[in-house]
């Protein structure tokens, strides 16, 4: 048998401190620029597929597909995965109206968990090669396409619902970038696809996969539940289902995924009920410090507390009863976000009945905001 030649010797080196620092997958592909992806990508913001982020624009999405604008030197970049599927679970029937989060955001934020595996690994390749390796860090806030990256180095490959897809992982990974000035040896992109299956697009909630690879964004529950501040339009809304931060639907239905192997990550798992299922009721009414203390170190921050509060009011308006109206007539008349008081007409107005327009003509008659009489006043039309 001969020997690897130093290039595969140095990259096998590479992943096997990757692993060893909890960056269960890896895959290389050179610092080369992507302008088929910086094509794909100013059409897709052009066509308006990413209303709603403004910070995502054409510029950005031409910058991103070249690594070097970030890290001149570079010469290699080492894709890296952490899975988190930790099994099928349901939400508790333990008679609590209850939402569910994304299972990505469960637990510690993965941007800074990734991020800390990084540094420990670009350290360890300091050490074991005895000299400065030149570096940069990446995780998807950066300037990076990284699912290109991904699947440019044989990571996985591009599902319909334009998530990557790991072999033995579905799509349950976090992706990040380690960029080296290290000629490292490329992998080659896999030659698989999802065939004839359509599964995700038939199933997703909002019809937000408008074609294979194409998310519309504005109509799609995690963009709705996570980056819009303001009013969830009122026919999404019926649409979301007891979501209340993110969706995982277009995953869990995909056969890939559904076969992924347990490997639930520690920092990634749930510091409690809360943070996977939480109470409708308590959401609503959470304090600010509430709000900290559970979801503190966690994604969810990002949602803020009153667009979870107004998710909440959302998720009961679609799976509450009546029991839950007190909770409901309680945010109406003195949540202290308009925001929130206005989604909440709107939930009982889909609840109805007496005891709900009761509520509805009581605050009509006192509330301050003219967009959340404007929604009392379509609540009492439907209940």
């Amino acid at each position: 048998m001969h020997p690897l030649p130093e290039r595969a010797r140095l990259t096998a080196r590479v992943k096997r401190l990757a692993n060893e620092h909890g960056l269960s997958v890896s895959a290389v592909t050179s610092a080369a620029p992507f302008p088929e992806v910086a094509e794909h990508l100013t059409r897709h913001v052009a066509a308006g597929h990413m209303d709603g982020m403004p910070w995502f624009t054409e510029e950005r999405a031409r910058f991103s597909c070249d690594v070097r604008n970030v890290h001149p030197t570079a010469r290699s970049i080492l894709s890296v995965a952490i899975s988190y599927w930790p099994g099928p679970t349901e939400k508790p029937d333990d008679g609590v109206a209850r939402g569910r989060i994304s299972r990505y955001a469960w637990g510690a934020d993965y941007h800074k968990v990734i991020k800390r595996r990084l540094k420990a690994l670009h350290a360890a390749i300091e050490v074991e090669l005895g000299h400065t390796v030149e570096a940069r860090r990446l995780v998807d806030t950066a300037r990076i396409v990284e699912r290109a990256v991904a699947a440019r180095a044989g990571l996985g490959w591009y599902g319909k619902h334009a998530c990557l897809i790991v072999p033995g992982h579905g799509s349950w990974v976090l992706l990040g970038e380690l960029v080296l000035d290290l000629d490292l040896e490329p992998d080659e992109p896999l030659a698989r696809d999802c065939g004839r299956c359509t599964i995700c697009l038939d199933r997703c909630p909002t019809g937000a996969i408008i074609a294979p690879y194409t998310i519309d964004a504005p109509t799609c529950i995690s963009f709705q539940t996570i980056e819009n501040r303001g009013v969830i339009p009122r026919e999404m809304r019926p649409k979301m289902g007891d979501w209340v931060y993110g969706c995982d639907v277009c995953q869990e239905v995909c056969p890939y995924t559904r076969a992924a192997a347990e490997e639930p990550d520690p920092d990634l798992q749930p510091r409690g009920l809360d943070n996977a299922y939480p109470s409708l009721h308590w959401l609503l009414g959470m304090s600010p410090k509430e709000f900290g203390d559970v979801y503190h170190g966690t994604p969810v921050p990002r949602a803020k507390r009153r667009g979870l509060a107004r998710n909440a009011a959302i998720a009961l308006g679609n799976i509450g009863t009546e029991a839950d109206i007190p909770a409901l007539a309680a945010a109406l008349t003195s949540h202290d976000e308009a925001l929130v008081r206005g989604h909440a007409a709107w939930a009982l107005g889909r609840i109805g009945g007496a005891t709900a327009r009761a509520a509805l003509e009581g605050q009509h008659k006192r509330e301050p905001d003219a967009w959340v009489v404007e929604e009392i006043t379509g609540a009492l039309i439907v209940s």
